[in-house]
């Protein structure tokens, strides 16, 4: 991956290798995607006011969550399906994570078990169960995850039903798999994706065996784990899994300074602000424009975290100068892993922490705690045409 010399030459790279449809689905985001859009938009319409003559010849990214330290303030954010993209990519981003120093999420719709996970990787780990029906079922993933030791469980809010996903429709992509005379040419058509698929095998939801199959049609939405979402799951059914799990609990998917109010008050030890990378509601308010609002109504309480959009080393500092804490970076991590495996995974956590770096020195801030809203300005109205397309 050495001609990879930002995310977006890795996006290019999966682009190429990947049918159609499997880029289609990580890629895009629900109905007019104006959501999916907006995430990368709120990076780029800030601009940076640096300081100069500061001492930059030593530069610390080190941060910390839940009394423990990462090489840098980010983490993984939990992506489902990878398996189908490249085989291993669940595990590959794992590695990746630990070998960089931070924590890697599993998604409960992820390739890779829990159990998996936990044998292969030795460190930071945390899981994602999405909200399940079957309640003996969800609850059973937690204590799975709590039998497999990892450190945080991270409840995703946003997801009481999947989201329309029309690049899906269109391309009568499901999951699980079905072909079909419309896509049967598109995942032809990439041979060195099939062949690796060919011979390594059908991927499946590994933690999520045992669940009860749902039916699904070619043309189903690729978020058909989403008919197994419990559309109930309340306050009350949140403080259930607060009483079973003993370690730190984070949220994800806030946006309203309410939520983070209630979500401190009731014993949650860190949020994310995020609108499921514009996958969910479209026309919700980019993370980075609400993560303002709800730093303020958590007043320093509990650590709060921002993904959506985080393609560059300046989005980090970015989201610390408007207060967050740490990033989650996910489709970053989908462009590398589904472009060259466990080498692409490396490669993106490589160039996210050396544009990091570079970020820092160029604006005089030596360490984390240098960074703050004084940095910022907003982009001049003259200005807005030169905002890139995502």
């Amino acid at each position: 991956m050495t001609p990879a010399y930002s995310i977006d030459d890795l996006r290019a790279a999966a682009q190429r290798r990947l049918p159609r449809a499997l880029y289609d689905f990580f890629e895009g985001g629900a109905e007019d995607e104006v959501t999916l859009h907006a995430n990368r938009r709120a990076f780029q319409d800030l601009r940076l006011r640096p300081r100069v003559l500061r001492n930059v010849s030593m530069i610390n990214t080190q941060s910390e969550i839940f009394g423990r330290s990462m090489a840098m303030p980010m983490a993984t954010a939990p992506t489902g399906a990878l398996g189908y993209g490249y085989p291993g990519a669940d595990l590959a981003i794992a590695k990746a994570a630990v070998a960089a120093g931070i924590p890697y999420v599993l998604s409960s719709t992820a390739t890779a078990s829990i159990e998996r996970i936990a044998e292969a990787v030795q460190g930071r780990l945390w899981f994602q169960p999405y909200t399940l029906k079957d309640k003996d079922f969800f609850f059973g993933l937690i204590q799975r995850a709590l039998a497999a030791d990892y450190e945080a469980l991270v409840i995703t809010v946003d997801l009481p039903v999947g989201g329309k996903r029309e690049r899906d429709h269109r391309n009568h992509f499901s999951v699980p798999f079905r072909f079909t005379p419309h896509n049967l040419f598109d995942f032809a058509s990439k041979p060195a994706w099939w062949w690796r698929i060919a011979r390594q095998g059908m991927p499946v939801m590994e933690s999520l065996l045992g669940l009860a199959p749902q039916q699904a049609n070619a043309s189903a939405l690729a978020t058909s784990v989403g008919r197994n979402h419990d559309t109930s799951f309340d306050w009350d059914a949140l403080q259930r899994v607060r009483d079973v799990w003993p370690r730190p609990l984070v949220l994800k998917g806030i946006l309203h300074p309410a939520d983070a109010e209630r979500a401190c008050a009731m014993g949650c030890d860190a949020l994310v602000v995020s609108n499921h990378g514009g996958r969910q509601l479209d026309g919700a308010v980019a993370s980075l424009h609400a993560l303002p609002d709800v730093v303020q109504a958590v007043r320093g309480r509990i650590p709060v975290w921002v993904d959506g959009g985080v393609r560059r080393g300046q989005d980090v500092v970015k989201a610390l100068a408007l207060g967050a804490q740490g990033v989650l970076v996910g489709r970053a991590m989908v462009y590398g892993a589904t472009a060259a495996g466990e080498a692409g995974a490396h490669r993106a956590l490589a160039i996210l922490q050396d544009e990091l770096i570079r970020t820092m020195r160029l604006c005089g801030t030596p360490t984390l705690s240098d960074i703050r809203a004084e940095w910022l300005m907003p982009v001049p109205a003259r200005d807005m045409g030169d905002s890139a397309h995502p």
